[in-house]
């Protein structure tokens, strides 16, 4: 485990979020203008890359996904689960926030904003696929990218491992059910041999080669081979997640032109969700006498999203153009600010733990 400790903070030594990470929502936001711009002058193109699908997966986009999440498979050692009873309370706190809160109140924040506050403003249609893309967010918590924020409120590294591992193994078996079971109250119909489809597809499979390639990067020589490996596949996953950004705005193109503020109105109930879920999960863990090095990275992880799945999802059930895969993608946008402001925030209470 310390070798693992060891080689997450020398990856992340220095600038923990590197130059595109700083300013990831700006890369974000320049790729939006671009697929936009290229919906509008290269309609074809994307309805040709639209055809390109087996079983509602479209290849394009799947191998742009699997670009982003197999390198943050790879960073994930079940062997650190072994250690899961040393830090009890932040699991616990952990787990709640996750999969029995943060799921649920996302959900009602997007019927509260898209059914009523801005019933106006959408149609009806539109709306439920908005919320739709809101759950999907909601029921996958961040992974890889905690390692990031950890870092930058001094977290201990290995509950932060821990906890990512755990909660990958959770998602296996909980995702596709509560996404299932809020899209049904919120009338939303979910094709489910797709929705298992894409959760075998961009979960277990990543995970499964995910371990097999760690294993024989370890056979080689330590964590450190582990980390170089992944080092090498970061340009793969820029171009990856800005790629698939294009896409999607390329698709999404006329209707933002055509309602600019979609893209705030989306927004707003994300960033309500993400400051709101850090909110309590630190104070649970404030009250419960966790220490900050294990509180830091509690509130962290229930805060950020998993997105790159819930992009992949979105488009496997409802389309490119859908509203749902729109949503997903303004989770991106938004992610970097907030979690920022989360870090910050923990930095300047950290007193408020210094306990005899």
């Amino acid at each position: 485990m310390s070798l693992q400790c060891e080689a997450t903070a020398k990856q992340l030594n220095g600038d923990p979020l590197g130059f595109f990470g700083r300013y990831l929502s700006v890369w974000v936001a320049l790729c939006i203008a671009l697929g936009i711009a290229l919906g509008a002058t290269l309609p074809q193109l994307f309805v040709w890359i639209s055809h390109i699908e087996i079983a509602h997966i479209n290849l394009v986009v799947a191998v742009l996904i699997w670009a982003m999440i197999y390198p943050m498979m790879v960073n994930v050692d079940f062997n650190s689960l072994k250690h899961i009873g040393e830090r009890p309370k932040g699991l616990i706190i952990t787990s709640v926030t996750n999969w029995l809160i943060k799921p649920f109140t996302m959900a009602g924040l997007g019927w509260l904003f898209f059914e009523i506050f801005f019933r106006d403003l959408i149609d009806p249609a539109t709306a439920k696929e908005y919320i739709a893309g809101l759950i999907l967010l909601g029921a996958a918590p961040c992974t890889a990218m905690v390692f990031v924020w950890s870092q930058l409120t001094r977290g201990d590294a290995t509950y932060t491992l821990v906890q990512v591992s755990l909660n990958d193994v959770i998602m296996i078996f909980a995702y596709a059910p509560i996404v299932a079971f809020l899209m049904g109250i919120n009338n939303v119909p979910v094709p489910w041999q797709t929705l298992l489809l894409s959760v075998v597809l961009y979960v277990v499979i990543p995970l499964v080669v995910g371990y097999f390639t760690r294993i024989q990067l370890l056979k080689r020589g330590d964590e450190q081979q582990v980390t170089e490996f992944t080092e090498r596949l970061k340009p793969w996953t820029i171009l990856g997640l800005l790629l698939t950004v294009v896409l999607l705005f390329g698709f999404q193109g006329q209707t933002i032109l055509k309602q600019p503020i979609v893209i705030l109105l989306i927004a707003i109930p994300l960033i309500i969700q993400s400051v709101g879920v850090a909110a309590f999960a630190y104070f649970w863990a404030y009250q419960w006498r966790v220490p900050i090095e294990i509180a830091a990275p509690v509130a962290l992880i229930g805060s950020s999203n998993f997105f790159e799945l819930a992009v992949a999802v979105a488009i496997s059930l409802f389309g490119l153009q859908s509203g749902a895969a729109l949503a997903t993608v303004v989770g991106v946008l938004v992610e970097v600010p907030v979690m920022l402001l989360v870090v910050y925030v923990v930095n300047r209470t950290r007193h408020w733990f210094a306990w005899k």
